[in-house]
C-alpha cells in the first residue's frame, strides 16, 4: 500500500464538553501501570491554560526556518497528577465530620478550568477543544528523537507511533515531548519510556473506528482518509476549506482539524443583541486556527442561511451526519464483533 494519511476533524460546534471520549480513551489505553495522569484525548475549555498548564507557550514545532526548535519539558504538575483520596477515612473511619480531600494537594488537572472560558457578563464566552495526537505530516517528535525507529510514522495511515520496545525515554530525557508543540506525549511515571495517543491502531486496522470518535454521543468527530474523496474529513479540509489545523504556526502540518465555533452576537448595555459584534474574539479564533478562520466562518454562516432559504445544501448535510457511519469513513465496524 502507497502512503497515505488518516484525517480526523472535529466540529466544535457539535462538543457538548461531555468528556465521553476523554473516558472512552482512558478506559482503553491509560489505564495501566504508571499511567494515571495520562489523558490522551481530552477536551479542555478555551480560553484557558489547557493540558499540559500553559502548553500553548511551551514551545516545540518548527521556527520561521523551518528548523526544529524543542521547547520546555512539560512537569507532572503541569500535566496534574492523579490524585488519591481519603475514601477509606471517610467511608468507613467513624468520624462523621470527616470529609474528602485530596492527596496530593492538587494544584492543576487534564480539565482544571472547566467551563471558565473569558469575556465580562453578559458578553461571556467559552468553548470546547478535544485535543489528541495530531498525526503530524511532518512530526517533530521524530525528528527530535535520538533513538532511531523509537518514533515513525507509518506509511500506510499516517499514524505516528512510539515503538515502547525501543524507547529509551529515561535516558534521552523526552527530547520528543520537548519537540511536541502541542504537548500530547507523557512519559510513564513506572517505566523509563514516553507513551502517546495512537490513533486506536489495532482498532483501525480490523476496521472499528477510534474510541473518541466512534462513542461521542455529539458526533463531533469523523475520520477518513484524506484522499478518499467521498469521506467527510476530506470535503472539509479540502473542498469546503472549513475544517483547520490548531495552530498551524507551529509548522508540523497536524491532521487533526476543527470546524470553528460559530458565536452568539454580544449583547449592549440595554439587553439588546449586536449581530454584526460576535461575542467570541475573532482575534482569538485566528490565534489558534490560522488566518484561514475568517473565510471558514462566513462559508459556515452563508451556507447555513442558504439551508435556510432553500433547504438542505450539501455543506449542512455534511455537518449535520444523520447517520453514524457517515462519520467513519471506511471504519464501520462493530467494535462487540471483532476480536
Amino acid at each position: 500500500m502507497g502512503s497515505r494519511q488518516i484525517g480526523i476533524v472535529w466540529d466544535i460546534n457539535k462538543c457538548m464538553g461531555c468528556q465521553t471520549c476523554t473516558v472512552a480513551c482512558k478506559m482503553v489505553w491509560t489505564n495501566g501501570q504508571g499511567m494515571d495522569h495520562m489523558w490522551w484525548m481530552k477536551t479542555n475549555t478555551v480560553p484557558g491554560k489547557g493540558s499540559p498548564k500553559d502548553w500553548e507557550s511551551m514551545g516545540g514545532g518548527y521556527d520561521k526556518n523551518e528548523k526544529l526548535s524543542p521547547g520546555k519539558l512539560p512537569t507532572l504538575q503541569e500535566f496534574g497528577e492523579a490524585w488519591q483520596f481519603n475514601h477509606e477515612e471517610v467511608f468507613y473511619g467513624g468520624n462523621p465530620e470527616a470529609y474528602l480531600k485530596a492527596t496530593p494537594r492538587p494544584t492543576w488537572g487534564p480539565n482544571w478550568e472547566e467551563d471558565l472560558g473569558a469575556g465580562d457578563y453578559p458578553n461571556s464566552y467559552f468553548f470546547y477543544l478535544p485535543r489528541m495526537c495530531n498525526a503530524c505530516s511532518r512530526p517533530s517528535c521524530v525528528e527530535a528523537c535520538p533513538v532511531k525507529g523509537a518514533i515513525y510514522k507509518r506509511e500506510e495511515d499516517g499514524i505516528v507511533l512510539i515503538d515502547e520496545a525501543t524507547c529509551e525515554g529515561a535516558k534521552c530525557v523526552q527530547e520528543c515531548s520537548r519537540a511536541c508543540p502541542y504537548k500530547v506525549i507523557y512519559r510513564n511515571t513506572a517505566k523509563p519510556l514516553s507513551q502517546m495517543c495512537n490513533m486506536c491502531l489495532v482498532r483501525l486496522e480490523k476496521g472499528v473506528a477510534p474510541a473518541c470518535v466512534r462513542l461521542c454521543p455529539g458526533r463531533a468527530g469523523s475520520i477518513s482518509y484524506l484522499d478518499d474523496t467521498k469521506g467527510r474529513v476530506h470535503k472539509l479540509v479540502n473542498e469546503w476549506k472549513v475544517a483547520l489545523p490548531l495552530h498551524p504556526e507551529f509548522g508540523t502540518t497536524p491532521n487533526v482539524y476543527y470546524v470553528p465555533p460559530l458565536s452568539p452576537p454580544k449583547i449592549d448595555r440595554n439587553g439588546d443583541l449586536e449581530e454584526d459584534h460576535p461575542r467570541i474574539p475573532i482575534e482569538y479564533l485566528r490565534s489558534l486556527f490560522g488566518a484561514g478562520v475568517d473565510a471558514a466562518l462566513e462559508t459556515l454562516k452563508w451556507e447555513r442561511e442558504k439551508q435556510h432559504r432553500e433547504g438542505k445544501p450539501e455543506l449542512m448535510d455534511i455537518l449535520i451526519a444523520r447517520r453514524w457511519q457517515e462519520l467513519v469513513g471506511d471504519f464501520t465496524k462493530d467494535p462487540a464483533e471483532v476480536h
